[in-house]
């Protein structure tokens, strides 16, 4: 059964199966309640037992458990006011099976042995009665279980323990300093969000996962007050697996790109990127408005990371390929067909593109996915040919794959997980070759940093990216900056096209924490690593003269 299928049926005559609790939201909670600690991991084993036991008891030949508690800080500040704080706290179980060859999920925040064995047994129900109209049962590929296994994001400094003020005081410094160096507006804001998962199954699995993700970001616009003119900039932060050491120096290692300015690998200086955001925001007003044709583009990591999230790393969801997500998000043009010919080029020679669940810092970095699978680094793209896709466990059989890839995601614990955008990564280059080498050999280019708008059509073929600050590239060096650029391309002309990657040392991560799929729809937070590129002769619009 498709996993649309088993929602659509899900939702049909069974509603009264479902146990309360199902669309639990966050709760309000104090800052003080983010570092309490929760259930204890033998407390958790013993209720995650009672759910498998429940589940088998009523006819289920295989079960997971998820026992979750999510916490999220969120503060907004806009001048010299704090607008909002947000602290949120929510506690629960969901429960998957499968009975009579067939799907069935049932959660609840009733965190119980009694709530959780009626959440198992609606779980089997919710099987059965689909059952009846599957064609085909469900195969999952083989797992062995891990035992007892713990996980825990590598961070240095929990943000969740930082006092509220001090992440405060950071952040009107920095629009103070926006303020101080000619902004009229700017707002900035901080997302915090801590995942403690607990993960069991029938296959002998009692994975306790403990996850951290931060995001930083700030939005700076200047007014020319005589011509009425003004710009904005957002920040060029990127979302990271980390504590607060991102924001503190405790991991600094900053990075000068070609346009004489500090971009952020594992640290953000805050302060630092406000006041290079208002003299950009100024800037852009006077910017020359870019002429259309064609450039060579050379992108930074922040905005190629991007692109790289919706014409690699969505394309090449098998569930997405298979027609799961066409109502709601669209296919693929890269189908199975492509893949079985085994010379289907998707990029030039030197396009290498991983998926890998494992990549320190980023937001994706895990242990185990929410199948109990061990996370893994597999080949999407190698050498430009089109190799692999993203799939789990009960997919890859369709790949002739005996193993999962580990990319099973639920964004919730009332949320059924699925197939999820592990990280999906340019691998860099393997000759030296910094930004300002790379303009060096441009002759007619366009430099481009940090993310903007885009739109790109339902197989994730045509598309078109902006971007957040662009700079002119005249016989290779950095004319100035330009306004109003957008390219467009299609996927497999943009990334045949591609002719240099910068080295290791020029790596760093794009991300986002709310990537939509599914029906009901969920958000997941994922990764984009690269280095900086070049691509030749892309066509670059004026979205000015196009309005």
């Amino acid at each position: 059964m498709k996993r649309r299928d088993f929602i659509h049926l899900s939702s049909l005559g069974l509603g009264a199966l479902m146990t309360p609790g199902v669309m639990a939201m966050g709760n309000p909670v104090s800052a003080e309640r983010l570092i309490e600690p929760g259930i204890d991991v033998a407390a958790k084993k013993l209720l995650a037992d009672t759910a498998l036991n429940a589940a088998k008891a009523k006819g289920a030949t295989y079960s997971d458990v998820r026992i979750g508690r999510y916490l999220s800080q969120s503060i907004f500040t806009r001048e010299k006011n704090v607008q909002n704080i947000s602290n949120t706290e929510t506690f629960g179980v969901g429960i998957r099976v499968i009975a009579n060859g067939t799907w069935g999920f049932s959660a609840t925040s009733d965190v119980t042995p009694e709530g959780i064995a009626k959440c198992a047994e609606t779980a089997v129900a919710i099987a059965k009665a689909n059952s009846k109209l599957q064609k085909e049962p469900v195969v999952l590929a083989p797992e062995k279980g891990h035992g007892e296994v713990t996980w825990n994001t590598p961070i240095k400094k929990n943000a969740m323990a930082v006092p509220v003020k001090e992440k405060i005081d950071l952040m009107l410094a920095a629009n103070n300093a926006a303020l101080d160096n000619g902004a009229a507006f700017v707002n900035s804001a901080m997302f915090m969000i801590n995942e403690q998962k607990y993960f069991a199954s029938t296959d002998g699995s009692y994975i306790d996962q403990d996850v951290h993700r931060m995001w930083p970001n700030l939005t700076v616009t200047a007014v020319n007050k005589a011509s009425g003119g003004f710009r904005s900039r957002q920040g060029l932060s990127t979302p990271m697996g980390m504590g607060y050491e991102y924001m503190d120096g405790l991991a600094s290692e900053k990075i000068p790109n070609a346009a004489g300015f500090n971009s952020y690998r594992y640290s953000y200086d805050m302060v630092e990127d406000a006041i290079t955001a208002a003299k950009q925001a100024k800037e852009k007003i006077a910017a020359k408005s870019v002429l259309p044709g064609k450039y060579d583009l050379v992108l930074d990591p922040d905005h190629l990371g991007l692109t790289i999230h919706e014409s690699i790393g969505h394309p090449l969801e098998l569930d997405r390929v298979l027609g799961y997500e066409a109502n709601y998000a669209g296919t693929s043009f890269a189908t199975l067909d492509k893949w079985k010919s085994g010379d289907f080029k998707y990029g030039s020679d030197i396009v290498n593109v991983i998926a890998d669940k494992t990549q320190p810092y980023s937001l994706g970095n895990m242990g185990y996915d929410d199948e109990g699978v061990k996370c893994k680094e597999w080949d999407l793209i190698k050498n430009g040919v089109l190799v692999n896709y993203q799939a789990i466990r009960d997919q890859v059989g369709i790949l002739g794959e005996n193993a999962s890839h580990g990319c099973s995601f639920a964004d919730n614990w009332s949320s059924v997980q699925f197939q999820r955008m592990a990280n999906v990564s340019l691998k860099p280059g393997t000759e030296k070759m910094t930004p300002m080498d790379m303009i060096k050999n441009v002759e007619k280019g366009i430099y481009i940093l940090g993310r903007g708008s885009f739109s790109i059509d339902q197989q994730r073929y045509n598309f078109q990216f902006g971007g957040t600050v662009f700079f002119e590239i005249k016989n290779g060096e950095i004319a100035g900056m330009l306004e109003d650029v957008a390219y467009q391309s299609n996927t497999q002309e943009f990334w045949n096209s591609c002719s240099a990657i910068c080295d290791q040392d020029d790596y760093r991560f794009m991300g986002t924490f709310f990537d939509g799929k599914g029906q009901p729809s969920q958000s997941s937070a994922v990764s984009h690593g690269s280095s900086t590129t070049r691509f030749d002769g892309v066509n670059v619009i004026n979205t000015a003269r196009s309005i």
